[in-house]
Order: C-alpha cells, then sequence, then structure tokens
C-alpha cells in the first residue's frame, strides 16, 4: 500500500505502517495543487492534519486513493460528500487530543484569571507591579461551556474538580457530566457565565456565532475562550469590548486566517491587547496527543484496508464485521437505491456461492455492504466485474488481512 503522509506527522505512525508492510513516504510540509496531485500518483494511502486541501478536483485525479486519514479533530479540510462520492474513506481522531485541548484551556484559564500575560511583560520590561486588583481564583467562578462534545464534556469535570460551577450550551441534549447544569439558550449562558469557553465544530451555523450582541450580554469583567473554530468570534467586536474593559481578557487557539507556514506573519484583531493569549492553533500540539493521533489514525486506515470495517469513517456508513477465516471478503460501497443487496446476493446466488457472513448499513445517501463468501476461485473475475458494472456501485473492494484489495 503507497501511503503518503504530510505536514509533520508524528513518527509513529510511520513506524507503525512501515512495520505492516506499506511503503511510507512522510514529508514535514503540506503539499497544494499540481504538486500534490502529482504526489498522489498511485498513492492507496493520504494522512494529513488540518493544512492540507482535499477537493473534488484533486479526489477526481488521485485514481489509486482508497483512504484519507486526518491526524486531527477536524475534517473540514477535506470535502466530505465528494470523497463519498470517489468511494474515498476518511477517517479523523476526535477524541486523542482531548486531554490537552482541555489542559490548555485550564491553563489559560488560570492565567488570564490571575493577569498573568500582563504581569509577565511587565516583568520582562523591568516593571515590578505587585497587585491583586481585577485578579482571581477560578475556584468559585462559573465556566459557561458552548458545545458540549468530548471537549467540553471533559473540561466540565476538571473545571469542577477546581471548585468552578459549570453550566453548558448546546444545540443538541446533552448528559450533563457531575452537578453541570445546560442552558436553553447561548444568552442564558453568558448572562450567567464568568468565564466562556467555546468548543464547537466547524459547521456553518457557527459563523460569528459570538458577535457584538452576544459579547455584549457578556458579564462585565468576564473572560472569553476559543480553542473550537476562528471563523466563531467576531474578533473587531471583541477587541472593542477587551480595549472598553467589558471583558477582562480572552485566550485564542484559532484564527479565521492563519498563516500557512511557520514563520509567516500572523496578522490578528486581537495582537497587542492586555491580558490576551494568542497561540499558533496547539491545543492538540503536544507529544502524547500527536502520539496518541497517529496510533488511533493508523489503527483504523489498517482495519479499513484489511478488512473493510469503517467503525468511526467520518463519511462511509460504519460496519464492523468479525473477521472468519477462510473466507473471501467483499466490500461494496453503493448509491443507498432499493434492490442493491438483492442484486449482490443473486449475483452470488447464481455463480454457486455460499455467503458466510454480511452486514449492511446506510449513511448519507450510501450504503455500504461487507459479504463474506466461501473462497472464490474460478469465475472470480466475472463476478466482480458484474458488481462493478452494477449502476448503484461506487466501489468494490476485496479486502484482505495482508492489506491488498
Amino acid at each position: 500500500m503507497r501511503t503518503l503522509l504530510l505536514e509533520n506527522i508524528h513518527p509513529r505512525a510511520t513506524a507503525l505502517l512501515a512495520d505492516a508492510g506499506w511503503e511510507v513516504e512522510a514529508l514535514p510540509r503540506r503539499l497544494e495543487g499540481e504538486v500534490l496531485r502529482e504526489a498522489l500518483r498511485g498513492v492507496s494511502v493520504l494522512g494529513i492534519r488540518s493544512g492540507t486541501r482535499i477537493t473534488e478536483e484533486l479526489l477526481t485525479a488521485a485514481e489509486s486513493l482508497l483512504v484519507v486519514g486526518v491526524f486531527s479533530i477536524g475534517t473540514s479540510q477535506v470535502d466530505l460528500a465528494a470523497a463519498s462520492r470517489h468511494g474515498v474513506a476518511v477517517f479523523n481522531a476526535p477524541f486523542s487530543s482531548t486531554r490537552s485541548v482541555v489542559e490548555l484551556a485550564i491553563a489559560e484559564m488560570i492565567a488570564l484569571a490571575r493577569r498573568l500575560p500582563e504581569t509577565n511583560a511587565n516583568m520582562h520590561s523591568g516593571i515590578w507591579d505587585k497587585s491583586s486588583d481585577g485578579v482571581h481564583e477560578i475556584g468559585g467562578r462559573t465556566l459557561g461551556i458552548v458545545g458540549y462534545g468530548n471537549i467540553g464534556s471533559r473540561l466540565s469535570t476538571l473545571a469542577e474538580a477546581l471548585g468552578m460551577t459549570v453550566c453548558f450550551y448546546d444545540v443538541v441534549p446533552r448528559e450533563p457530566v457531575g452537578n453541570a447544569r445546560q442552558c436553553a439558550t447561548l444568552d442564558e449562558l453568558l448572562e450567567s457565565a464568568d468565564v466562556v469557553s467555546i468548543h464547537v465544530d466547524g459547521r456553518a451555523e457557527n459563523q460569528e456565532l459570538l458577535g457584538e450582541a452576544q459579547l455584549s450580554s457578556m458579564r462585565p469583567g468576564s473572560l472569553l475562550l476559543n480553542l473550537s473554530r476562528g471563523f466563531v468570534v467576531d474578533q473587531k467586536a471583541l477587541r472593542r469590548h477587551i480595549e472598553s474593559g467589558h471583558i477582562a481578557g480572552a485566550a485564542f487557539d484559532v484564527f479565521a486566517t492563519e498563516p500557512k507556514l511557520r514563520g509567516d506573519p500572523f496578522l490578528s484583531e486581537l495582537r497587542g491587547l492586555p491580558n490576551v493569549i494568542l497561540t499558533p492553533h496547539i491545543g492538540g500540539s503536544t507529544e502524547e496527543a500527536q502520539r496518541n493521533i497517529a496510533e488511533f489514525v493508523v489503527a483504523r486506515l489498517l482495519d479499513y484496508t484489511r478488512t473493510g470495517g469503517t467503525e468511526l469513517s467520518v463519511n462511509f456508513p460504519q460496519i464492523a464485521l468479525p473477521w472468519t477465516d477462510g473466507t473471501h471478503r467483499l466490500a461494496h460501497l453503493h448509491a443507498d437505491v432499493p434492490g442493491v443487496l438483492a442484486a449482490v446476493n443473486q449475483a452470488l446466488a447464481q455463480r454457486g456461492v455460499s455467503i458466510r457472513g454480511q452486514a449492511l448499513a446506510t449513511r448519507n445517501g450510501l450504503g455500504y455492504v461487507l459479504t463474506d463468501t466461501d473462497a472464490v476461485t474460478e469465475g472470480a473475475e466475472p463476478l466482480l466485474s458484474e458488481l462493478r458494472g452494477m449502476r448503484a456501485t461506487i466501489r468494490l473492494r476485496t479486502p484482505g488481512r495482508d492489506g491488498e484489495s
């Protein structure tokens, strides 16, 4: 399996894939345009982080590509609908960097509440300014979490352990952790919280989720953290609220426009403000998180190529069918239209092929069926040609434990 890993993915990924017998090329940077299209010639597996864009045009050109591993949480850099149409599975790491992101949020809350950015800057400038004015503990204060998924709920647990009261807002009902309370509206949360921490996904509805009106609703002297998506907060409006003293401090790890390469100039409305922490999208940038991500995504890639399993795929129907020795597996991705499963089984029956195990799932207009049969020997190619030729077929694979397809 020819594999291309971009953007300085943790070397653990290269080691694991090489141990599996794969041919791996690992590059420390992202690729774009024609350079990326050329690099993908003959590549079956692509690994990326947040900087590489996977478009319809690229997927059309990458005829050998079977699967994309996104070695991060978000997948907005991948055209998932186009990947599905081209029969390319996409996997990410939704949990592996959770601890690192949460620890950064906790550290930033404490730093802002104690006004450490200003104190540190003063000391480096030779100014001794010891004062308790506007400086607080976080214990006993209210944390409002916007987005109560994996990261938000973990943050809730640690914040309560530090003595904070937690409320949260999410667009879907969530089971509270500990003593956390779900708010009915975003405004309710903003009016209640001393510290607001945002942990939402990249859907379009979250564009400027916190604009002028929402920032005005925040409590005087409150703190704002954004470790989710750069476009979630109107940063021009936030600057005005920080300069006026209405908002006492902020910490941002993500920005609507981020530099492409290390060392490139960084521009932001929030630069130069006191008690504002700016970090270069490092929420998951710890050795522990990157190693965990590498191991998690590689496990998904190996399972998909070897068995056809799609557990935790972000764009394919999710199936896990236990492997039975002595069988031959067919993985059939198709448009979700009536009669496909019957047609697959009829094609097998007409050739006297017995089914030993089968699982079907559908999702977003796709159907995916794994079928284990008696070992197919004579007549295999006509059968495979018939299945590939079905009008609904998007991709047919014959995964094996050696990774061949």
